[in-house]
C-alpha cells in the first residue's frame, strides 16, 4: 500500500521543501565559470532564452541570452532563480526505497529497478496488462515525451497512459483541432507589435508569462487597444482599454453575444466566410437570441463594456487573440475555446501579418509534449490512437504488429477514478506531482493509498513521490540534451549544461533501462537524445505536427524551427494559413456552434461565493521547485484568500484574518487579503501548494466532455472567519499577487 511510511513532518524534515538560496556574494566560479551554456528557462511555454555558468560540473549563475529572439535576454522572476535548483541540499543523490516506520532510505539502483520490473511484472500477470499505469509529464523535452509513450505502449503495453497536460492545454488543443485540423498557435508573437487590437481572455500575463509583455507594449507603443477578460484586476488588466471582469464559468455567453453583435451591425468578413470556412450559419442560430443586456445579466459586466470590446474588436484591420487557461480549465473549456476561434474566423483576421490567434502555452514543454504521443489518446505527430491508418504507420515506426498496440485509455483524473474502482494497481510517474496538482486532492490521496506499487521518477520528493515505494533519482532540465516547442510552435533546443550529481542517473537511460529490463530493448536501441529525436522525426512524418524537416544542426543554426517542417529543405513555418489551407478534411476553417450552459457547480443558499484558482509570479505549477527556491518563497510565501473589501464587510472578515473557505469537497484555511482587484461575489486562491495549504482540497472533479480537462476554475464555497491573524499580514499587502 503506498501510504506515507511516516509522518509527513519527518519526511520533510529530511528531504524538504527547504529554501535555496545564493551567497550574497555569489556562487564560486560564477566570474570565472568552465563554459557558458545556451538553452532555455525550465518553466513555462515561453521557453526563455538563457545562459548557463558552469564550474566544477555546477551551475553557478546566469546571464541572458541577448541574441535569442523571442526573449531578448529578458527574464522573470521564476527564470532568474531557476539555476539554484542545481545546487539544492534536496536533490536526491540517489534511489530510495520506503520503509515502513523509517521512511525513505537510499537503495541501489540494481535493488531499486529489480524491485521495480518484479513489481510490474506481478501486478500485469496478475491482473492484465491495463492493470499497471504511467502519468508523465510536459516539462519533459519531446525526446523524453516520446519515449514516454513508447515505454507504455511498447515495452509496459498498458494503455493506461496520461500525462499533466491534461490540466493544461487539452481544451485548447481540442477547440484548435475542430476549427483548424491542427494544434498550434497560428502566429510567432512577434505578430503581436503591429496588432490594432488584442484581446487576452482568461491569461494573467504580467505574472505568470511576465516576458510575453514586451510584445504587448510594443502593440501598445504603436497605439494597440487592449482588451483583458478576467475576474480580477491583474496587473495587465490595469492597463487595459476595456477589462470585462466575467463572473467564472460565463465566458460563451459573453463570446457568443460578441459574436452575434458582430452579426447585427456587420462587422464580418464575408468574402473570407463564403470562401474559406464552414459552419457559419448554424454558429450564429446558436446564438442568435443572445443580446448585449442578456449577456451583462449572466457575466456580470455592463452593456456597455461588452458593446465597447465588440466594436474594437469587430473594426480593426489587424488584431491578435490569446486565451490560456482562464477559459480553458471548465467543464465546457472546448466550447470557450471555440467561442473565441469564432470571432476570429468572423472578422477573417487569421493567416496574415499582424493578425494571428494562439493559446499561451502553460507548461515548459506544453506544446511538443501534447504533439507526440503520452496523451491516452494519441500516438507521435498529434495522431489518433483509434484511427486504423494512424496505428498502422506508427506501429511500422515501432516495429511491431499493429494488432499489439494498445488503444485509448484513461485520462488523468479518470486514472484516479479508475485507481479507486481497483481497475488500476500500479503506477509509474515522471514530471507529475497529482497530490497537489489535480482537484480534490483527498480523493487523490486515497487513490495513491490504494495502489498496490508506485514508482516515481523525479529529483526532488514531492508530496506524491512522498507516497512511492520506489523513487528513482532523475534529471533536472539542464542534465540532458533534448528540444522542446514553444508557444509559437517553435522547437529550440535544450543543452546538456551539467551531468546528474551522486548517482542520479539521467531521466533517459532510467526509462531505457526500464524497456530493456521489460525485454523491449531491441526497440530502444539509442545511444543519444539525438537518435530518439531522429525516430520522433519519422514517427512525426505525415502528421499535423510533422517534424521531420527539423534537425539538431537545423535547429542549431537558426536558433529554432517553426513546426509543420515536413522536409529538410523546408524552412518551417512560423506563420500558419498564409495559403487559406486549413488541416481539416474539406480543406476549410471550422466555426463550432456554441450555446451557453452553466457551469458543473453553481452558487446558492449554503454555497453563496464563486471560488476560482489560479498562478502568482513567484510559483509554478505545483511548487516541487519553486517551493524549495528561498526568493520565491519570499516573495509569496503562502496562498492566500482574495476578497474584495465588500464581501470582507458582509462577512466581517479582517485583513490577514484567517478565513475557512468550505465547498463540497472539504474546507481550508486561508489568511485573507482584502483587495479591490477581484469580483465582488468571487474569492481567489493560488494553487501552488499542498496539504492543509491546497486550494485543490476545494476544487471539483467534473470533467470537460470532450478534453477531459477538470474545472478549476469555479465552484461554489462560504467562508467562515475564523477570527484569528497571522503576524505580518495584518497589516500588510506584501504578499499580495496583484
Amino acid at each position: 500500500m503506498a501510504k506515507l511510511p511516516v509522518p509527513a513532518e519527518q519526511i520533510i524534515q529530511n528531504f524538504g521543501p527547504h529554501l535555496n538560496y545564493a551567497p550574497k556574494e555569489g556562487f564560486y566560479g560564477k566570474d570565472e565559470p568552465d563554459k557558458v551554456v545556451k538553452t532555455h528557462c525550465c518553466f513555462c511555454g515561453m521557453q526563455c532564452g538563457i545562459k548557463l555558468l558552469v564550474k566544477d560540473n555546477r551551475v553557478v549563475g546566469f546571464d541572458p541570452w541577448m541574441e535569442f529572439p523571442f526573449n531578448e535576454g529578458r527574464l522573470c522572476p521564476k527564470g532568474v532563480q531557476r539555476y539554484l535548483q542545481n545546487n539544492h541540499p534536496d536533490r536526491l543523490l540517489h534511489p530510495v526505497k520506503r520503509v515502513e516506520g523509517k521512511g525513505f532510505e537510499p537503495a541501489g539502483w540494481e535493488e531499486a529497478m529489480s524491485t521495480t520490473i518484479s513489481e510490474i511484472q506481478r501486478i500485469q500477470q496478475t491482473y492484465g496488462k491495463d492493470a499497471f499505469s504511467v502519468l508523465s509529464g510536459v516539462s519533459l523535452t519531446n525526446e523524453k515525451s516520446y519515449l514516454m509513450g513508447k515505454l507504455a505502449r511498447v515495452a509496459l503495453q498498458t494503455k493506461n497512459l496520461d500525462y499533466n497536460g491534461r490540466l493544461c492545454m487539452v481544451s485548447a488543443g481540442a477547440g484548435n483541432k475542430k476549427a483548424f485540423g491542427l494544434d498550434r498557435a497560428s502566429n510567432t508573437y512577434a505578430d503581436l507589435k503591429h496588432a490594432e487590437v488584442i484581446l487576452i481572455a482568461g491569461a494573467n500575463v504580467s505574472e505568470t508569462f511576465p516576458t510575453l509583455t514586451h510584445w504587448i507594449w510594443q502593440a501598445r507603443d504603436n497605439g494597440a487597444k487592449l482588451i483583458i477578460v478576467d475576474p480580477r484586476v491583474t496587473p495587465i488588466a490595469r492597463t487595459a482599454d476595456v477589462h470585462l471582469d466575467v463572473r467564472p464559468g460565463t465566458d460563451s455567453a459573453l463570446y457568443g453575444a460578441m459574436l452575434n453583435y458582430l452579426v447585427q451591425h456587420d462587422l464580418l468578413d464575408h468574402d473570407f466566410i463564403n470562401q474559406y470556412t464552414s459552419g457559419f450559419a448554424d454558429s450564429m442560430e446558436a446564438v442568435k437570441d443572445y443580446s448585449l443586456e442578456w449577456a451583462s445579466a449572466v457575466t456580470g459586466i455592463s452593456v456597455e463594456k461588452i458593446r465597447q470590446a465588440a466594436e474594437l474588436w469587430g473594426r480593426a484591420k489587424t488584431s491578435f487573440l490569446l486565451h490560456a487557461r482562464g477559459i480553458e480549465h471548465h467543464t465546457k473549456g472546448v466550447e470557450n475555446v471555440s467561442a473565441c476561434i469564432n470571432l476570429v474566423l468572423a472578422t477573417g483576421r487569421i493567416g496574415r501579418p499582424y493578425c494571428g490567434y494562439g493559446t499561451i502555452t502553460g507548461q515548459g514543454n506544453g506544446q511538443g509534449g501534447r504533439e507526440h504521443g503520452h496523451k491516452c489518446d494519441q500516438l507521435p505527430g498529434n495522431r489518433d490512437i483509434t484511427n486504423p491508418e494512424h496505428r498502422k504507420y506508427i506501429a511500422g515506426v515501432w516495429g511491431i504488429e499493429e494488432s499489439v498496440l494498445p488503444g485509448k485509455g484513461y485520462t488523468a483524473y479518470e486514472l484516479i477514478e479508475a485507481i479507486h474502482r481497483g481497475e488500476v494497481k500500479g503506477l509509474l510517474s515522471i514530471c507529475f506531482n497529482p497530490l497537489v496538482s489535480l482537484p480534490n486532492n483527498q480523493f487523490v490521496r486515497e487513490a495513491l493509498e490504494k495502489l498496490e506499487f508506485y514508482v516515481a521518477i523525479d529529483f526532488f520528493l514531492s508530496e506524491t513521490a512522498r507516497h512511492a515505494d520506489i523513487v528513482l533519482a532523475g534529471s533536472l532540465h539542464e542534465e540532458e540534451d533534448g528540444t522542446v516547442t514553444t508557444a509559437e510552435g517553435r522547437v529550440t533546443r535544450i543543452r546538456e549544461a551539467v551531468t546528474p550529481p551522486g548517482e542520479a542517473r539521467k531521466d533517459t537511460d532510467i526509462i531505457l533501462e526500464i524497456a530493456r529490463r521489460l525485454g523491449a530493448g531491441d526497440k530502444f536501441n539509442f545511444s543519444s537524445s539525438e537518435d530518439i529525436f531522429n525516430e520522433l522525426r519519422v514517427a512525426s512524418k505525415g502528421g499535423t505536427a510533422d517534424y521531420y524537416g527539423i534537425t539538431y544542426e537545423k535547429i542549431e543554426q537558426h536558433m529554432g524551427v517553426f513546426w509543420p517542417c515536413p522536409a529538410l529543405d523546408h524552412p518551417g513555418t512560423p506563420r500558419l494559413w498564409e495559403d487559406r489551407k486549413f488541416a481539416t478534411p474539406d480543406g476549410k476553417a471550422h466555426f463550432v456552434p456554441v450555446s451557453y450552459r452553466e457551469p458543473a457547480e453553481v452558487t446558492d443558499q449554503d454555497y453563496p461565493v464563486v471560488l476560482t484558482t489560479g498562478r502568482v509570479v513567484s510559483q509554478y505549477l505545483s511548487g516541487t521547485q519553486t517551493r524549495r527556491i528561498g526568493k520565491l518563497v519570499d516573495q509569496y510565501p503562502e496562498p492566500l484568500l482574495e476578497v474584495h473589501p465588500e464581501m470582507a464587510v458582509r462577512y466581517g472578515i479582517a485583513q490577514g484574518e484567517l478565513v475557512r473557505v468550505i465547498t463540497r469537497r472539504g474546507a481550508a484555511d486561508f489568511h485573507a487579503n482584502i483587495v479591490e482587484t477581484i469580483r465582488k461575489d468571487t474569492v481567489f486562491i493560488p494553487y501552488h501548494w499542498p496539504g492543509k495549504k491546497s486550494a485543490n482540497q476545494l476544487t471539483i472533479g467534473t470533467l470537460d466532455p470532450v478534453s477531459k480537462i477538470p474545472e478549476f476554475k469555479v465552484c461554489a464555497c462560504r467562508l467562515e472567519p475564523q477570527g484569528r491573524q497571522s503576524i505580518g499580514v495584518a497589516d500588510s499587502n506584501a504578499y499580495a499577487s496583484d
